[in-house]
């Protein structure tokens, strides 16, 4: 049973923060396993999604889809 996006959003945007760098689909699933999640794509390109929205991440490529940090640590 997968934790609800609400932790593995928190657990994501720790991540971003502290890596920087390129973020897609699979470098946020790697990322909420080694957290401890059992993540789906379509949950983690939404909470990708909502860290853009957030001002977090700009998506920087469309296909395929790779988002870059925009604020430091």
């Amino acid at each position: 049973m997968t934790e609800p996006v609400g932790s593995q959003r928190a657990d994501l945007e720790k991540a971003v923060r502290s890596c920087g760098g390129l973020w897609d689909t699979e470098r946020g699933r790697r990322a909420l396993r080694d957290a401890g999640h059992d993540p789906q794509d379509k949950y983690t390109r939404q909470i990708l999604r909502g860290l853009v929205g957030e001002g977090l991440l700009v998506k920087v490529e469309n296909r395929p889809v790779a988002y870059r940090l925009t604020q430091p640590g």
